[in-house]
């Protein structure tokens, strides 16, 4: 386990949230930022833009551990029609955080990049850290740029950083778009779910405590043969195959989709995750239907909550 001061960007967001909660629980001191602060559980968020330098050094200081860095855009479907913020928040933010690592000496730094920064892959899978990346949106492009940034700050500089690409993350405190949010929310309130798409398209999804654990794990580990690995929840299943299991848990739910791909995402085949079995030690331990129901339980005390 690697102690000492962690810096966590984006700790307000999904992934962030929950290993600035898991370092902080197992000892580590823990520096969580994320453009709005506040307050998550026991974990206090100072609120730092990845943007303002002088503000990121005088919220670190020396003595950095390690950094998980999460901060960012997380998705295509987010500044879509704001292009240049999704470049200032997901690539020069990323040298900021390097910039970092480089002047405090962290150990390590972990970088969330996402599969989306492949594109469309081949027809023929598994999908290894190896192929080519071809991303089809801003977003996919930003985390390739942000990835070879990570891997030439540590040839040059010495920054011992690798990137997590992973695939569509879900469960509990998700904020942006998610189909199996809407889906479940829908059938807690008794309204019908139409989709005009993806009955019979494909996507990979890993639970959230999942994506926390890889983190963890990359965080932790000593010497590393890749600076990439793929990280997903070992499945690859349709969006009808989704809301059969959304039907499961909620019987009277009302749910259509319409044939064809979702329109702001790829095709993909499975992502090959035996690297990360390898040398994260890392295997996925929620099956789909138990981060759901999960999720479904999450959702449904938030919403007694809040009345």
């Amino acid at each position: 386990m690697r102690t000492g001061k962690i810096l966590v960007t984006g700790a307000g967001g999904l992934i962030g949230s929950s290993v600035a909660r898991s370092l902080q629980e197992r000892g580590n001191e823990v520096i969580a930022i994320d453009r709005v602060g506040g307050q998550i559980g026991d974990v206090l968020i100072q609120q730092c833009d990845l943007n303002d330098i002088h503000h990121l050094h005088a919220v670190v200081g020396p003595g950095l551990a390690g950094v998980v860095h999460c901060g960012a855009f997380s998705g295509p479907m987010v500044a879509r029609d704001n292009p240049y913020a999704m470049v200032q928040v997901n690539i020069v933010g990323t040298a900021n955080v390097l910039e970092l690592a480089r002047i405090y000496k962290a150990q390590r730094l972990v970088f969330c990049s996402s599969t989306s920064a492949y594109g469309h892959t081949a027809s023929s899978g598994p999908v290894s850290e190896d192929t080519v990346m071809r991303p089809e949106s801003l977003y996919g492009a930003s985390k390739v740029a942000s990835e070879q940034i990570v891997s030439a700050y540590a040839r040059q500089y010495g920054v011992d950083g690798l990137s997590l690409r992973l695939s569509w993350v879900y469960g509990p405190r998700r904020t942006t778009d998610c189909v199996i949010r809407t889906m479940l929310t829908d059938a807690m309130a008794g309204r019908p779910t139409r989709i005009g798409f993806g009955a019979d398209f494909h996507r990979q999804f890993i639970f959230v405590h999942d994506a926390s654990n890889a983190v963890l794990k990359a965080l932790d580990a000593h010497t590393l043969p890749r600076t990439t690995y793929n990280i997903t929840g070992g499945s690859r299943v349709t969006l009808l195959e989704v809301a059969s299991i959304v039907k499961k848990i909620y019987p009277t739910a009302d749910i259509d989709l319409a044939p064809g791909p979702d329109p702001v995402d790829e095709f993909q085949e499975a992502f090959d995750i035996r690297a990360a079995a390898r040398d994260l030690e890392f295997v996925p331990r929620y099956r789909l239907e138990d981060g759901i129901r999960e999720y479904a339980g999450w959702l449904e005390e938030t919403m007694r909550k809040e009345g």
